[in-house]
């Protein structure tokens, strides 16, 4: 047994590990100075690569954009707008506070496209940008004064409960056409049939009224007053348009979506009072806010509306 001892500590086991040890902690150093100047090298070679690749992308872009800008309709319709800015009224704040002109629909039901009219939002309802929607609500006014000062025509859509008799009355003081009832299929694609409509309905009309219709029959009588109300529901606030409307303005263009769609086929401009919940990409003109409130509709269809009577006192 003392034997066994005596061999195991000749063996050199400890001397080797130590061996090993200074031998990995004299190379370790000098590999890892060897490696990081080649990976600071490689990932610059990387950046500088990326950085030129972008350069060269992006540079034949912004002339492609700026030409955008100059061709596109929508910024040259604009420009003229502007032009007429000092014939807008200064909108109140505070008035369409009130109004409540501020609200939107519920955050879930937003469309991501009214992102950039959105200011905050307040339990679970999305608030709208006034200071924006005035600057936009101005645009739009000054359009359609020049739209009246040229002697153009204006139809006011708006068919929902809440709109109805706001754009009936606001139509007929500033002495615009109106659709409050239900937007017929074709108005605008099909206009020579929508006019041969409203002629008959104006037929109608003055022939009850001057004895035209006297020597019919009473049942004769009776299918001509059943044809001319249902004239006059559809086409009633229309009387007098001898040819398609030079500008539409529409309140939830979600809820008009087929006269959005018939105004851009015959390339008629759209201006609409549109909430969170629609797109705003197939309008010309964009008022956002609340459109469902009675006096939101109400202040806007006004401001709208007040621009026309403007525009039309002060044609030549």
């Amino acid at each position: 047994m003392a034997e066994v001892k005596k061999t195991a500590k000749k063996v050199p086991v400890k001397k080797v590990a130590k061996v090993e040890k200074t031998e990995v902690k004299a190379v370790a150093p000098k590999k890892a100075a060897a490696k990081k100047p080649a990976a600071k090298k490689e990932a610059v070679a990387k950046v500088a690569e990326v950085v030129d690749t972008a350069k060269v992308e992006t540079a034949p872009v912004a002339p492609v954009v700026e030409a955008a800008k100059v061709e596109a309709p929508k910024a040259e319709a604009k420009a003229e707008v502007k032009a007429v800015a000092s014939k807008n009224p200064e909108f109140s704040l505070q008035e369409m506070l009130e109004a409540g002109c501020h609200l939107g629909h519920k955050a879930s039901k937003w469309h991501p496209k009214m992102a950039e009219y959105i200011y905050s939002e307040k339990d679970g309802i999305h608030l709208f940008d006034l200071p924006k929607v005035a600057e936009l609500l101005e645009e739009a006014y000054s359009y359609v004064y020049n739209l009246a000062k040229e002697g153009k025509t204006l139809v006011l859509v708006g068919t929902k409960k809440q709109a109805r008799e706001v754009i009936k009355e606001a139509a007929t003081d500033a002495s615009c056409f109106y659709i409050n009832a239900r937007w017929m299929g074709g108005m605008l694609t099909n206009w020579s049939q929508v006019s041969k409509s409203i002629k008959r309905m104006e037929e109608i009309r003055e022939g009850l009224n001057n004895g035209k219709y006297n020597g019919y029959t009473k049942y004769e009588r009776v299918q001509l007053d059943k044809e001319q109300i249902k004239l006059e529901r559809f086409f009633g606030g229309l009387k007098g348009l001898k040819a398609k409307p030079d500008c539409i303005f529409v309140i939830d263009p979600k809820k008009e979506h087929i006269v959005v769609d018939e105004a851009n086929n015959v390339s008629v401009p759209v201006i609409a009072l549109i909430d969170t919940d629609s797109d705003p990409r197939p309008l010309q003109f964009v008022i956002p806010g609340n459109d469902d409130a009675v006096k939101s509709i109400k202040f806007f269809v006004d401001q709208i509306t007040a621009a026309y009577k403007a525009g039309r006192a002060d044609r030549k």
